[in-house]
Formats: structure tokens, C-alpha cells, sequence
């Protein structure tokens, strides 16, 4: 049966990225037997320009439709003078929801070939692979009430609400718990349970989920450490679960370690493993055009895709493999080159990766 993939490139640099993952697809699609159709559609702010919104009705019936969805970034200054109900991110955030894609896996791997081009020293980093699964529908996010008012003294607040049930926590612990038992069996669960009752209830919750997996050893960690300790030593980390503000920080903190931002994919699943996959970066507007944005991190969500939604697991080795072998080949984008290496565009760097894939 055919599986059908809906694909959202969105804006800045994200057209450029998705014509790389869209080119990897149709190798695999013409010259491998896939069967997938690819499906197109606008979200975020060319959504907004072009319908009035950042999540037209048509491109939400499209995902939930789609077996899997391929998005690129969304956002960039241009909208940024927008009403917070019409931004770019309102789209991103309304696929989430409403797909119910609770859990986003984030993984930090550190490929050798690229120790030099991370931000601390290669004896620090090196061995680097970490999984950030980060609670995606919930949180501060999505909590209310929320809003700007103006008070009887006529100072204007901002406020939101970061709330959370013992359902939400329970389903991430347990994703997050069923992901370590294949790898290291270790899980840290990053909380700040000293001065928020949230994430009081989070720790107590994440703690009666790990008594029922006593293979695994669960650690807490505040989160104001465990930023430090991503710095000081973070191979100590196997699998890390966290709030969705949390995860949001801690996982971009954690992409420097890996020599850039652009190398790092990501998975956002609900509870039935229909996913959204993008790279975790933004849109990048200061590079549009200028081809040197870096695919990898899009063409390894497609990794994830395979893994995940699409059930091909070979697959996805073999695009990871291929991404391996192109690093080991010497080939960089602006944002991972060093010294001895051969500067190539974005769309040399996927023809490189579909040129491993196809030996």
C-alpha cells in the first residue's frame, strides 16, 4: 500500500531543504520501489500570506490524511509585526495539536567527522549521543489562561500558564522510558520541582512510572543543572525527558554540542507513531537563496521518518549511513566546514547523500 507523505516546506530556508529531502524521496521512490505519494501544501507565514493564515484548513486536512508529514521551518521577520494569533509559529503549533503529536524526539549525536566543529573540546563531546524527548501538546505552550492585560495601576502583564495532568506526564514518561530500553537503559528526567508545583506533580509521576521499569535507572535533574552538566559532561546522558519549554531549550543547547544546528533532525509522534518530521532549526531568512543552507539535519528527519511511521528501519540506516560516508568524504556546508574540507551547496550536498545511498 502506498504511503502518503504531506510536505510542508514553509519558510526562509525551508523550501530549499525540503527540494533536497523531496530529491532523496524520489531517488528512493524511482529507483528503489517506494511506493509514496507526496503531497504539497502551505503552512506558516507564505500560508498566512496567501490564505490569511498560518494553518489554512486545507493543509491541516492534508496532514491528518498523510501517513507521515516532512516540514520545513517556519517564521522569519517579515511577519513578526503580525497579531500572536496569525505568526508563523501558530501554524507549527496547531499541527501539533491538532495531529496530537505529544512526544518530539530529539536526538544530539556527535558524528566524529565533526568533533572539530563543536563548540567544546573533541575529548568532551566525543561518543556524543544523546535522545531529548521533549513533551510537544502540553506545558506552558499551550496552557491557559493566557494573554497581556492592564492592571488597576496601569502597568500591563503578560501572563501564562504552565500546567500539566498526570495523563500527559505518564504517556511521555512511558515513550521515554520504552526508547531507553533500547539503548543505555538510563533516563533523566529534567524537572524544577524545587519552586514549581507542575513539575512537582512531573517528578512524582515520572518516579512511579520508573518503579514499573526496574531494568532502567532514572535520575532527576533540575533543569538549571542540567543545562550545566549538557556543558560540562553531556555523554553522561542516555535518554533525557522534559517539559515542553524545557525541551525546547535544553535540545538546541544540545545541537551545538554536535558541531551545528543543522545537523540535527527530529520526530513528533501521537500515540499511534504518525509522525511530523523537520530539522530542528529555524528558517534562517539572513541565507535564503544564497544555497548553503545544510540539508542533512532535513535529510535525516527523513531517517526518522522511515524509522518511525514508515516502518522501514533499513531504510533509515542507510540514510544515516550515507550522510556518514558524505562527512567522511569531506563535503561541508558553510556551517560544519573546517579546515581541509570541500565547501558544497545544499543541493550538492543531498545529490552527495543520494549518491552514497545509491553504492
Amino acid at each position: 500500500m502506498s504511503k502518503k507523505i504531506a510536505v510542508l516546506a514553509g519558510d526562509g530556508i525551508g523550501p530549499e531543504i525540503v527540494a533536497a529531502a523531496v530529491k532523496l524521496l524520489e531517488h528512493l521512490r524511482q529507483e528503489e520501489g517506494l511506493s509514496l505519494e507526496l503531497e504539497s501544501a502551505l503552512v506558516g507565514g507564505c500560508a498566512y500570506d496567501e490564505y490569511g493564515s498560518p494553518l489554512p484548513q486545507a493543509t491541516l486536512d492534508i496532514a491528518k490524511q498523510a501517513d507521515a508529514v516532512l516540514l520545513g521551518a517556519v517564521g522569519g521577520p517579515k511577519w513578526e509585526s503580525l497579531d500572536i494569533a496569525d505568526r508563523p509559529e501558530k501554524g507549527l503549533l496547531g499541527l501539533r495539536s491538532n495531529l496530537g503529536l505529544f512526544a518530539n524526539l530529539r536526538p544530539a549525536i556527535l558524528y566524529p567527522q565533526l568533533a572539530e566543529a563543536s563548540s567544546l573540546k573533541p575529548e568532551v563531546v566525543s561518543g556524543l549521543d544523546i535522545m531529548i524527548v521533549r513533551e510537544l501538546t502540553g506545558g506552558i505552550y499551550f496552557g491557559e489562561p493566557r494573554g497581556i492585560r492592564t492592571r488597576k495601576d496601569g502597568l500591563r502583564e503578560g501572563f501564562n500558564t504552565l500546567i500539566y495532568n498526570e495523563a500527559e506526564i505518564e504517556r511521555i514518561g512511558r515513550v521515554a522510558y520504552d526508547i531507553a530500553l533500547k539503548r543505555g537503559k538510563r533516563v533523566c528526567s529534567v524537572d524544577k520541582a524545587n519552586v514549581l508545583e507542575c513539575t512537582e506533580l512531573w517528578r512524582s509521576v515520572m518516579q512511579t512510572i520508573g518503579n514499573q521499569f526496574p531494568e532502567i535507572e532514572l535520575s532527576h535533574m533540575y533543569v538549571d543543572n542540567a543545562a550545566m552538566q549538557l556543558v560540562k559532561e553531556p555523554t553522561q546522558f542516555d535518554v533525557m525527558v522534559t517539559t515542553n519549554m524545557f525541551g525546547d531549550i535544553l535540545s538546541d543547547a544540545a545541537a551545538m554540542l554536535t558541531g551545528s544546528i543543522g545537523m540535527l533532525p527530529s520526530a513528533s509522534l501521537d500515540a499511534d507513531g504518525k509522525g511530523m518530521y523537520e530539522p530542528i532549526h529555524g528558517s534562517a531568512p539572513d541565507i535564503v537563496g544564497s544555497n548553503t543552507a545544510n540539508p542533512l539535519a532535513t535529510i535525516l528527519s527523513v531517517a526518522m521518518m522511515m524509522r518511525y511511521s514508515l516502518d522501514l528501519p533499513e531504510i533509515a540506516d542507510r540514510i544515516e549511513k550515507a550522510v556518514s560516508d558524505v562527512l567522511d568524504l569531506g563535503l561541508r556546508t558553510p556551517d560544519i566546514m573546517s579546515a581541509g574540507c570541500t565547501a558544497v551547496t545544499t543541493q550538492a550536498m543531498a545529490d552527495a547523500v543520494i549518491k552514497q545511498l545509491a553504492l
